[in-house]
């Protein structure tokens, strides 16, 4: 009887091929441990904090230029940085950037505070470093240009953005249109790499 019990091997005992069985009422906390591990990626932290920072430095740029615009240039001759081929030209946009769609002010406005919105939900996920780059120069140039639309002439929601960089044979811009182009383009790219913001890599 004991020989046939060691070749069949007893019930809740391991073998060198078996699988090991709790015992009864013992908790098997190990599987709870390995997704508590998997579950804390590191670097969330530090990406959120990038992102911001690209943020607030888009932000306090485009914001700066501005005041010095609007101080300095506005209602002055255009300035001539390279010839005739890019000028400093003050002027206010009521429409979307590069100064398009002038009829649509309050739309563009909703559309800037809900990029704004998406944004913050994305960056709950966020573990990729081009990702938090990419979406910092978004949420810095959205803000700038929200920003003049709610405290700008004429009125909240409505405000004209000030815009004055003006390369020939170009529509007039400025610094925050200049990053949300730059983070649109480092998007699509990312989108082409198959890499996520949450930094899988996936292959279609």
């Amino acid at each position: 009887m004991a020989e046939a019990e060691r070749i069949i091997g007893t019930p809740g005992t391991p073998d060198d091929g078996g699988e090991r069985t709790a015992a009864p009422g013992a908790s098997d906390t190990s599987g709870a441990d390995q997704q508590s591990t998997a579950g804390r990626r590191p670097g969330r932290g530090r990406r959120i904090a990038v992102l911001f920072a690209v943020a607030a430095f888009a932000y306090t740029l485009d914001l700066v230029s501005k005041m010095i615009v609007v101080a300095k240039l506005e209602h002055h001759a255009p300035i001539e940085v390279v010839g005739d081929w890019l000028e400093f030209h003050a002027i206010r946009n009521p429409g979307a950037a590069f100064g398009f769609g002038g009829a649509f002010t309050i739309i563009f406005t909703v559309i800037a505070a809900a990029v704004i919105v998406v944004i913050f939900r994305l960056a709950r996920k966020l573990y990729s470093f081009p990702w938090a780059v990419a979406l910092g120069l978004l949420l810095g140039g959205a803000l700038g240009n929200l920003t003049d639309r709610i405290f700008r002439s004429p009125g909240i929601f409505e405000g004209q953005v000030v815009d004055f960089i003006a390369p020939k044979g170009f529509a007039v811009f400025n610094l925050a249109d200049s990053a949300i182009v730059c983070g649109g383009i480092l998007i699509v790219l990312l989108s082409f790499r198959g890499l996520d913001p949450d930094g899988t890599v996936h292959k279609d």
